[in-house]
């Protein structure tokens, strides 16, 4: 059996907003999200791209195709606010609320629904079956632009879907592509109050130069974003007091992830190898150029008078 874990609201919302050419939510076997709430809650709104589980007439809930659960890569359960992986049923009790070998409760709204529909589809799963911590209710207190009562999506309208930027650090941190910085809507959505344009690219969204800080660098193995890291961070720094930064570069992919662990390793305390990795988990295809890595391996040095990590172990 794959297991079940916990997903924070954080890690839904980025799952949700992966892009590369296209949206990730346009591969048919990326992710699979599984609303076990009433028909009545699912019908008066919830998390885009979400289906309810049917029931049997008997009230029991019933497997998705488990050829198609085989195949995916994510796998998230969410009810109304489930918050602990310990109140699921009991081994004693499986078998009894969950057809077809599946376990879960025949009532919605009960604590722990999630939990236990997720032990039922473990078995069908590669990977670990995700359960939405705080379920519905902490997801669209955090993210309520991520709503909808929208039941169908065609394969075109998920490739044209608008993603948005990426969360580093919980309501503050952000980090995206050009397009998303110069969308109006996901800068009031995400409370954005300051931006950090490290391309060559300019955008005047944002009048204020007090909150814009542009960092004019192509994204070639000569580029010098070294000697702009202190620039960065402490801008970021400054501009946290105020609201949400989005730091963003052309695709959001090398500048943008290259200035974002510049910052967690000036003041979140990470070593380069840590900012790497978690860097990683928010933004799946986030790929500095190998100059920009080396620039972070000297700027780790800087900070910490002495190198920490050994750049053969990054991925890039």
């Amino acid at each position: 059996m794959s297991g079940i874990e916990l997903c924070e609201p954080r890690d839904l919302y980025n799952i949700l907003n992966q892009h590369w050419l296209l949206p990730r939510l346009a591969e048919p076997n990326y992710l699979c999200l599984l609303d076990v709430r009433t028909q009545r809650e699912y019908d008066e709104s919830h998390i885009i791209t979400a289906r309810r589980i049917a029931q049997s007439p008997t009230g029991k809930y019933l497997v998705p195709d488990s050829e198609e659960l085989a195949c995916v890569r994510y796998c998230v359960v969410y009810d109304c606010e489930t918050s602990s992986l310990d109140c699921g049923d009991s081994d004693e009790e499986k078998g009894s609320t969950f057809s077809d070998s599946s376990s879960t409760s025949s009532q919605n709204a009960e604590e722990g629904t999630a939990v236990r529909y997720a032990k039922g589809l473990e078995q069908f799963t590669r990977h670990p079956v995700l359960v939405l911590q705080g379920g519905y209710k902490k997801f669209s207190a955090c993210y309520h632009f991520l709503r909808t009562q929208r039941i169908l999506w065609m394969p075109r309208e998920l490739a044209s879907l608008q993603t948005y930027p990426v969360e580093i650090l919980p309501a503050k941190l952000y980090m995206g592509n050009f397009k998303q910085a110069c969308d109006q809507q996901i800068q009031k959505d995400l409370k954005i109050k300051a931006q950090v344009n490290i391309s060559e690219q300019y955008t005047t969204l944002f009048a204020d130069s007090d909150r814009y800080l542009h960092i004019s660098v192509p994204d070639t193995l000569e580029a010098d974003l070294l000697s702009s890291f202190a620039t960065i961070c402490h801008f970021i720094d400054a501009q946290l007091d105020h609201g949400a930064v989005l730091v963003f570069s052309s695709l959001g992919i090398s500048r943008s992830s290259t200035g974002i662990m510049a910052y967690l390793i000036h003041s979140c305390v990470f070593s380069l190898k840590r900012a790497w990795n978690y860097v990683l988990k928010c933004k799946t295809n986030m790929r500095p150029h190998q100059g920009f890595v080396k620039q972070l391996l000297d700027w780790e040095t800087k900070i910490y008078r002495t190198t920490v990590t050994d750049i053969s172990e990054l991925n890039y």
